[in-house]
């Protein structure tokens, strides 16, 4: 996928990219392909299959969700996916960054302060990566100190669905939402996490499957809403929660 097919899509859904918003994208590849050589970020480098691999992908989401005014969390977004390419198109849209390794945080601040530098250099200061911070630790030791603190918690390839359910759903409000970016397996997560996603006061609203524009590789959008407090219980040691997923 190209920048112009990237573009040209993402209006045939609704969402309109501007050019400032394009360079943005321009340069979050460059940061992402420079870091990438010296440390694992991703093995996907090839500039189309990152458009459509981790920047189109990453935005799917908000084909089926408003992320206008919103405070999120992203738990072990990585490299930024999904959090950074949907902070660039929701100017407006509060996010933290939990990831567990310091040498992904130096390159998420890297990234933040070289897209808001590029903001401020174009004049378009509402677009700056402000309300913006990526913090270095593990989610269920994050969650004790915020709990049901924001309106969304994400993740994309982190875990199966019955562990990410106990790292992410704590941090949730009550009535905000834990937004799951899947794969293939996404049908058989769903059925072995049913029961936890209760437990912990979630609710499955929908599930959006679909296929990466002009591909094959099948993917899974899934929308739980926080309909109840989670037990203060939880979340348990990671230990514990990968030992016995609830």
């Amino acid at each position: 996928m190209n920048e112009l097919e990237f573009q040209n899509i993402l209006k045939e859904k609704g969402i309109e990219v501007s050019e400032h918003q394009l360079q943005q994208f321009q340069k979050y590849y460059e940061i992402l392909v420079e870091w990438n050589e010296k440390m694992n970020l991703t093995a996907i480098t090839d500039k189309e299959d990152v458009y459509l691999k981790h920047f189109y992908d990453s935005i799917t989401i908000a084909f089926d969700f408003d992320f206008n005014n919103q405070t999120l969390i992203d738990v072990g977004a990585g490299a930024g996916f999904p959090s950074v390419p949907l902070k660039i198109l929701y100017p407006n849209l509060k996010i933290t960054i939990v990831d567990s390794l310091n040498k992904r945080i130096k390159f998420l601040d890297t990234v933040i302060a070289e897209l808001g530098i590029t903001f401020l250099n174009h004049l378009f200061k509402e677009l700056e990566l402000d309300n913006c911070q990526a913090v270095a630790a593990r989610a269920e030791e994050y969650a004790k100190d915020h709990r049901e603190s924001v309106d969304i918690v994400m993740a994309r390839a982190v875990a199966r669905l019955n562990i990410l359910d106990e790292l992410c759903l704590p941090l949730v409000k009550k009535n905000g939402y834990f937004l799951s970016l899947k794969g293939r397996q996404a049908p058989e997560e769903v059925k072995e996490a049913k029961k936890g996603i209760q437990l912990l006061g979630g609710q499955i609203e929908s599930t959006h499957d679909f296929t990466l524009a002009n591909h094959d590789d099948f993917r899974s959008n899934i929308i739980i809403k926080k309909v109840k407090e989670t037990p203060k219980k939880y979340p348990r040691m990671f230990s514990k929660i990968k030992k016995s997923p609830l």
